[in-house]
Order: C-alpha cells, then sequence, then structure tokens
C-alpha cells in the first residue's frame, strides 16, 4: 500500500475530484461511512447503551465527523457532536453534511471558546475529527483547548485520518496533539503514523478507502510502500501438505566465533522457526560444541579457526564454497567477528556464490572499503545492517527524517544492484528499482543484542523456501517486529530479549495460517 505525504494526498485528491469527476461529497460521504461501519464492526461490536462524542472541525475533517455521527446515529448509536466554532464559517462539504446532520436531528453544539466545552461528557468513546492530513504547525485557540480536553477525558479517542495536531509528514506535533487509541485514516497511509513520535500517538491504525480509483493514485509515481498484514499473507510460500524437509528449503549460516556463539544459534533457531526445511552452520571448529548445543535441530560444519582465535580461517574457503552448493540459500556474518582472515574469506565468498545470500552483522563490516564487490556478486545479495554499520560502510549516518531515510536507502540499493535492509525504528528496505518499502511492526524492546540474528535467519529461511529476496526481506522484517510485537505485550518491552522473538514466532504464522 503506497504511502503518502500531506501534499500528494492533496494532489489525489484533486485528481479524483476535478480530472475524474468524482464529487468531493462523494469521496466525504465514502470516508465517513466506511469509518463509521470500522467503529461498529471493530469497537462498538453493537448500538446498545453506546454513546459517541464527536468533536469537528471547520474543514473537510470536520465534514467527515458529521458523516460519521449521521452514520452512527441511524445505526442506534446515541451521538452529540460538539462543532469548534460557528457553523458558518465551515468549508463547503463540511457545511453540506453538518446541514444534513441538523436535518435528521442530530446533536449540535457550538464551540466558539474553552468556556463551552461540557464540564461532564457523557459518551463511551470520543471521536477526534478537528484537525487531517493537511494540518502543519501548532493548535491555537479553541482548537487547542478541545484537544486538550479530548486529552483529559478518561474516555478511548478514535481519531479521524490522523490525531489532531500531527504532521502528517513527519510524525511530529509542534503543539498540543490529540493522544488516540485508534486511528482511521483515509484511503492511503501517511508516513506520520508510522514514525515516533507519531506512531505511539495514533495507536491502532488501519486505513479506510474511500472511493479513489487506481488512476488518480497511479498519476504521481509515488515511491514508498508500507508493508501490511495481507501483503505478508499473501507472499508466503505455500507448504505443500505432503512435502518432506528437502521440499521447504536448506539454508547454510556461516556464522559463530569466540564469545559471540549466541549469534549463530538464534539465526540457525529463527532459519527452523521460519520453516525451512535444513539450517547447517558453518562455524570456527574450536566453537561448533557450544552452538551444536544451542540448537539441537540444525546440523553443524566444523570449520578451519585461526589459530588460538577461535575465528573464520582463510584456508577454510573451500570447504565453505562446497557447501555452500549443497543449499538453498545462504546467511553471512552472525558473530563471526572482526578477525582480518574471517573478512578475506567473507570478501572472497560475496563473488563466488551462487545461491540468493543474506549479509549481516560483521559480514556487512568485511565489506567496508571492497563495496564493489557487491557489484560483482553472482546471486541476489540481501544487506542488513544496522545504522552504526551501516555508517561504517557508507560514511553516511542514517538520517531521522523518515522521508531522507528511505532516500539512502533507495539510493544505496539502486547503485549496488543489492536488496537493502536498513534496520531501525522504523525498518526501511529498498531494491535495485528505486522502490522503498517502510515497516510498521516493533518496538523498542527489540533494541537488544541478537535481534538482528533473528532477523537474518528468518529472512534466510524464506528465501530458501523459494521466495525472491525482496519478498523475504519484506516478510522477514515485518514478521520479526510482529513476532517481537506480541513478545512486549506478553513480557513487557524492557525484559524482551532476542530469543523471545524467535519463541512467538508461532503464534505469529498462526494468524497467517
Amino acid at each position: 500500500m503506497k504511502l503518502v505525504t500531506s501534499e500528494s494526498m492533496r494532489l489525489i485528491d484533486r485528481e479524483a475530484i476535478d480530472k475524474l469527476g468524482i464529487p468531493g461529497p462523494e469521496l466525504m460521504e465514502n470516508a465517513g461511512r466506511g469509518i463509521a461501519e470500522k467503529i461498529m464492526a471493530d469497537i462498538l461490536q453493537t448500538s446498545d447503551d453506546h454513546k459517541i462524542a464527536i468533536f469537528c472541525g471547520k474543514g473537510n475533517n470536520g465534514g467527515d465527523g458529521y458523516v460519521i455521527g449521521r452514520h452512527l446515529h441511524e445505526a442506534g448509536v446515541k451521538v452529540a457532536v460538539y462543532l469548534m466554532g460557528p457553523a458558518g464559517k465551515l468549508s463547503p462539504d463540511a457545511k453540506l453534511n453538518y446541514d444534513r446532520a441538523k436535518e435528521i436531528g442530530l446533536d449540535l453544539h457550538e464551540l466558539k471558546k474553552a468556556g463551552d466545552l461540557p464540564q461532564y461528557l457523557d459518551a463511551n468513546y470520543i471521536v477526534d475529527a478537528v484537525f487531517g492530513t493537511g494540518f502543519e504547525g501548532a493548535p491555537h485557540g479553541v482548537a487547542e483547548d478541545i484537544i486538550g480536553y479530548m486529552n483529559s477525558q478518561p474516555q478511548p479517542v478514535i481519531a479521524v485520518d490522523m490525531p489532531s495536531g500531527l504532521n502528517a509528514d513527519n510524525g511530529q506535533a509542534e503543539g498540543a496533539v490529540v493522544v488516540a487509541d485508534y486511528t482511521y485514516t483515509l484511503a492511503l497511509p501517511k508516513y506520520g503514523l508510522y514514525v515516533s513520535p507519531g506512531r505511539e500517538l495514533a495507536g491502532f491504525v488501519q486505513v479506510v478507502p474511500i472511493g479513489l480509483p487506481d488512476e488518480a493514485i497511479d498519476k504521481f509515481n509515488l515511491t514508498d510502500t508500507l508493508i501490511t498484514h495481507d501483503y505478508v499473507e499473501s507472499a508466503l510460500p505455500f507448504r505443500k501438505p505432503d512435502g518432506h524437509k528437502g521440499d521447504f528449503g536448506t539454508v547454510f549460516i556461516l556464522a559463530g566465533s569466540t564469545g559471540l556463539t549466541g549469534a549463530a544459534a538464534l539465526a540457525a533457531k529463527s532459519a527452523l522457526r521460519g520453516g525451512c526445511g535444513l539450517a547447517k552452520v558453518g562455524c570456527p571448529r574450536s566453537v561448533l560444541p557450544i552452538i551444536a548445543s544451542s540448537v539441537i535441530e540444525a546440523t553443524t560444519m566444523p570449520l578451519p579457526d585461526v589459530a588460538k582465535k577461535g575465528a573464520l580461517a582463510l584456508r577454510g574457503l573451500g570447504e565453505v564454497r562446497l557447501a555452500v552448493k549443497e543449499h538453498d540459500a545462504v546467511i553471512i556474518g552472525p558473530g563471526i567477528g572482526r578477525h582480518h582472515e574471517t573478512f578475506e574469506l567473507v570478501q572472497r565468498l560475496v563473488t563466488s556464490i551462487e545461491k540468493p545470500v543474506i549479509i549481516d552483522a560483521d559480514g556487512v563490516n568485511a565489506l567496508v572499503g571492497h563495496l564493489d564487490l557487491l557489484s560483482e556478486a553472482r546471486a541476489p545479495v540481501v544487506v542488513t545492517p544496522h545504522p552504526g554499520e551501516f555508517k561504517r560502510l557508507t560514511g553516511i549516518s542514517a538520517p531521522e527524517d523518515i522521508h531522507a531515510r528511505l532516500k539512502i536507502a533507495r539510493d544505496f540499493a539502486s547503485e549496488h544492484k543489492v536488496v537493502l535492509v536498513l534496520k531501525g525504528s522504523p525498518t526501511v528496505i529498498a531494491d535495485e528499482d528505486g522502490g522503498g518499502y517502510l515497516n510498521q511492526t516493533g518496538n523498542n524492546g527489540m533494541a537488544t543484542g541478537g535481534s538482528g540474528d533473528v532477523l537474518s535467519g528468518l529472512i534466510g529461511s524464506f528465501m530458501a523456501q523459494g521466495m525472491e529476496p525482496l519478498d523475504a526481506a519484506l516478510c522477514g522484517v515485518y514478521i520479526h517486529g510482529f513476532a517481537g510485537d506480541i513478545a512486549a505485550c506478553e513480557l513487557t518491552d524492557r525484559a524482551l530479549i532476542a530469543g523471545d522473538i524467535v519463541d512467538f514466532l508461532p503464534e505469529v504464522f498462526d494468524t497467517f495460517e
């Protein structure tokens, strides 16, 4: 699902209205009716004993609020609508729906000053329809008072399109902003709902279609896409009911060194939980017993050590190449350390592998100063750096601004002909064709050692099962974050560790299967 800025959303709306002849009131009706239906289905479930207070602004977001109120009223819900200022100052489409609400006898109240706000709000839920996607700056006057009032109430808040006061483009708030429990955003997802603090302020986010034709959206060549649950469900590989382990792919994991054996074990466990038929860990001979006892379902392959260092030696290159040929996908890097022989082993391997490969952790560090090797690779490559590794690799600090972050990811992937997974909050993905992707799952509890190893194991597992590298990366990132979200709900984000992500993968797959 394509991501939009406030400006691109405005242009798409205008294209639909001015060029394709879809009346603005029709789009507003679709928006309000769609949100009302979502409120009924997702939250209220029945009209019995429910009372909704809707706070409406002067613009089209307020107009959506009147439509929501009318449809909820017709469904049997008790509705009270509070209008910011006199009705004579509403936008034309909002005024039209205000008049319709008045005609059916909706309970309407004008709020011209803070003193007009009710001392006691007789409602189960609040609907915030004050400001929408086009809002910039800080709310003032009665708008600021209304936002503060909504936040002070104990009832859950449902935001229409955006929490009022939140910037749709960057997820920032310059002043008062609504803290929502639910946000029903219209037509297309907005960047600001998926970056902090916007993602925390928005609560549970769902996109509500409003009838915009694909023709209006496609005209603007939107570059970035939100990874959605529906996409992941459709992309995961089919599992044959009578399949054997050979049917589900095999992954070779070049991993581990003294002090970093846990990374190898986590990657292997994650790969197996991801559904591949077999995972084999190639590791220094001296640490093999630790890894073998940590993940008994994986097979292991002892490789030559650098003398007394517990690191992969260059003389093992031939054995590794033979092992790679026997597997469907390769993961290079979890816990391999930074010995110069290990780095040279990785550098020689990258240009000779003919199977899809993920380069992670110190595998990424091995490419510092050798980025040209990526363009010499014979097979698809997925590179998964965190911001520190990306800076070492490129000399570029990953920007905080989501648009700049997506741009540098797209530029890197295009230049080096790889799929790039730039980990962070949120993680962004880019492909060599210039597409950018934003992940909406995950939490700060996942900022812990080993989390990235779990991710590389998942992506490698999906590639071994036959998924294209981009699809494997998108599904891997989404599912990894989803498992982390469930783990945080059960265990708290503070207490979450990387192994918990692996443990909750079955629960994630259950939602798809």
